[in-house]
């Protein structure tokens, strides 16, 4: 009889490879050279049952999105056929992630689905990167699609709004080949082991993890914490009351600041993905991310709230800087009852720019990585990506033969983490000249108000962005901005540090 671990193991290995298709195949520096992307494998009943270890962002989402899609889509779902899916208030994230699920059928019934989100590096609308930091609708942010079935009709719509358009459907064909590399996988694996070994293994692999969870006796009680967002020179508060039980964890977070005219607003499935990945951290433990672990976390967040939004809030920001203050709000609840690192960074530091090169439109996106938080017997860890963000760095080589960009320095920002007994990790200044007139949006945080020590440790210098015109006329910028650039002017990023952990004394 074939062990549920066995199943487990295959399953979890069938969803990393399908990350390597996708990798391989794509287009987009975001996604071949960074890995933006996730991909997950979904049963009958729309359970996760395997995730491959790529974004967190995205992955807890997959437990928001699937179950709406498939609510969306109903009887629609067809053996053979893709569905193609952006909406954040159904997919759980932000438009520019794009989703793409497939049913596995198997002796003519769908026995399950494979699912896979990229973040295309540009979905329409005004902005380059289409992170648009002036956004006062969802409208304002590109074109929003619905699950619905992927067709030729559907992929003309996309070359005429998405800006890079040869990019974009080499990339959505990456994303089809990794899901179409899903669905032979599973079914070779339905053949070597039998369909009902198959399913009774995922349904043991849930039942495991609910019971590993579920066990971890942590420290009964309400533990309260409050952490901040900039906007407009104003602090947002988001307010987190973590409720640990025997049997679950529950994050309550009200209290928070209402929704804005923005797009900082998270979507649901973005604050999901968040308290889950920042649980998931500390469980101190090996634990499968599927079913079993998202039945443990549950959160609660008013409509109508920065962690909850309305449609049509705009929600590009969300899913990246307040997602990171989600996640950093729920570290500093944990810390109330464990030993857990000071805050990162704090930001994704999203850089958006484009124009037209040469007779032809380009678009760039990149996130720039920071100092993780001082650990409770270590320093922070330098120039990383933290928290929400697993992604790697664009290669300057490959950015520079691809954008018309030259860069001028990629250094460690020495000095910016926290001091303490143990010091938070330093950040990164990046700076690149452009060499055509250029639109540049930055979506980032941290520039007021640094990422925060524990224990008596100092926090971690707040970021800041600069614009060197050619005329030697530096010019600061806000963290939430779009800028016109001129030929050789030079931005530089300096992104921060994390806080300290202990008094230094």
């Amino acid at each position: 009889m074939t062990t549920w671990e066995v199943i487990d193991k295959a399953t979890t290995f069938i969803a990393e490879e399908m990350g390597v298709m996708l990798k391989k195949s794509a287009l987009s520096p975001n996604i071949r050279e960074r890995m933006d992307h996730s991909c997950a494998i979904i049963d009958n009943q729309g359970r996760i049952v395997a995730q491959a270890e790529h974004i967190p962002v995205h992955l807890g989402s997959f437990k928001v999105a699937v179950v709406n899609v498939l609510k969306y889509l109903g009887d629609e779902i067809k053996p053979g056929e893709n569905y193609i899916f952006n909406d954040p208030y159904i997919s759980g994230t932000h438009l520019n992630d794009v989703g793409l699920l497939t049913p596995i059928d198997y002796e003519g019934k769908i026995v399950g689905y494979v699912v896979n989100k990229a973040h295309q590096v540009d979905v329409g609308g005004p902005i380059p990167g289409s992170l648009n930091p002036l956004a006062k609708t969802l409208y304002e942010e590109g074109i929003v699609i619905p699950p619905v079935k992927l067709d030729e009709r559907v992929i003309k719509i996309i070359k005429e709004n998405f800006k890079m358009p040869e990019v974009s459907i080499g990339d959505l064909r990456a994303q089809l080949s990794a899901n179409s590399l899903g669905v032979i996988r599973v079914r070779q694996l339905i053949e070597k082991y039998g369909l009902q070994n198959v399913v009774e293994g995922w349904d043991e692999t849930i039942e495991y993890t609910r019971n590993v969870v579920s066990n971890i006796n942590w420290k009964e009680g309400d533990y309260r914490a409050e952490d901040y967002l900039e906007w407009e020179d104003k602090l947002l508060p988001i307010k987190l009351t973590l409720k640990v039980r025997k049997d679950r964890v529950t994050a309550d977070f009200s209290g928070t600041h209402g929704q804005i005219d923005g797009p900082l607003n998270a979507v649901y499935g973005v604050t999901y993905s968040a308290v889950s990945f920042a649980i998931r951290s500390a469980l101190g433990k090996s634990v499968s991310t599927n079913e079993g672990f998202y039945s443990f976390v549950q959160v609660k967040a008013d409509e109508g709230t920065l962690v909850n939004p309305v449609k049509p809030a705009p929600v590009s920001g969300g899913n990246v800087e307040t997602s990171q203050r989600i996640a950093d709000v729920t570290f500093l609840s944990l810390s109330k009852f464990l030993p857990v690192p000071a805050a990162s960074s704090g930001t994704m530091m999203n850089i958006m720019m484009g124009g037209f090169y040469k007779g032809r439109y380009w678009s760039y996106y990149e996130t720039i990585g920071g100092g993780s938080g001082a650990r409770p017997s270590e320093d922070g860890i330098s120039a990383v990506h933290s928290n929400m963000t697993n992604t790697l760095n664009t290669p300057i080589e490959v950015a520079e033969s691809v954008y018309p960009l030259l860069f001028t320095s990629y250094t460690v920002r020495v000095g910016s983490g926290g001091k303490g007994k143990y010091k938070g990790g330093d950040g990164i200044i990046r700076s690149f000249k452009v060499l055509s007139p250029t639109r540049l949006a930055l979506m980032a945080d941290r520039f007021i108000i640094g990422p925060w020590g524990l224990n008596g440790g100092e926090r971690g210098k707040p970021g800041k962005a600069t614009v060197r015109k050619r005329s030697d006329e530096l010019v600061s910028l806000k963290s939430k901005c779009v800028v016109e650039l001129d030929e050789g002017d030079e931005v530089i990023i300096e992104t921060p540090g994390g806080g300290g952990y202990g008094s230094s004394d």
